[in-house]
C-alpha cells in the first residue's frame, strides 16, 4: 500500500504544481480546496501526511490543524503547511496550531520531495 498524502490548498495552481512535484514520488495523492474539505478527507481518507496551505476560505490551514490534532482520529497525522505567508507571526502561529513543519511558497521542488520523504518513507 502506497502512502498517502493530503494536498490543501484554494489555488488550483498551487493545487496541481504540488499533485505534479510529488507525482513521482509513488505516494498516493488526495485533494481538498478549502480547510473544512482538509478536515473532512482527513477523517474519511486517513492519510499519512497533510500538506495544507494558510490563507483559504471557509477555515484556514490553521484551524484546520487545530482541529486535525484535537480530533482523536487524526491527531497522530504529520501536517505541513505550505504557504506564502513567511513572516515570523504566520509560522509562529503554524506551529502554535499544531503543525509539525512549516514551507514558504514557492515551493523548491527537491525540498518539498526530501520534506515528504522524511515524514513518510521507513528510517
Amino acid at each position: 500500500m502506497p502512502k498517502k498524502i493530503l494536498i490543501v490548498d484554494d489555488s488550483s495552481t498551487a493545487l496541481m504544481m504540488e499533485t505534479m512535484i510529488l507525482s513521482s514520488t509513488g505516494y498516493e495523492l488526495v485533494t481538498a480546496s478549502d480547510g473544512h474539505q482538509a478536515i473532512e478527507k482527513a477523517r474519511s481518507e486517513s492519510p499519512d501526511l497533510v500538506l495544507m496551505d494558510v490563507v483559504m476560505p471557509n477555515k484556514s490551514g490553521f484551524e484546520a490543524c487545530r482541529e486535525i490534532r484535537g480530533d482523536a482520529r487524526t491527531s497522530h497525522i504529520p501536517v505541513i503547511l505550505v504557504t506564502t505567508r513567511g513572516e515570523e507571526e504566520s509560522v509562529e502561529a503554524g506551529f502554535t496550531s499544531g503543525c509539525n513543519d512549516y514551507i514558504t511558497k514557492p515551493v523548491n521542488a527537491q525540498e518539498l520531495v526530501l520534506l515528504v520523504k522524511s515524514y513518510l518513507d521507513d528510517k
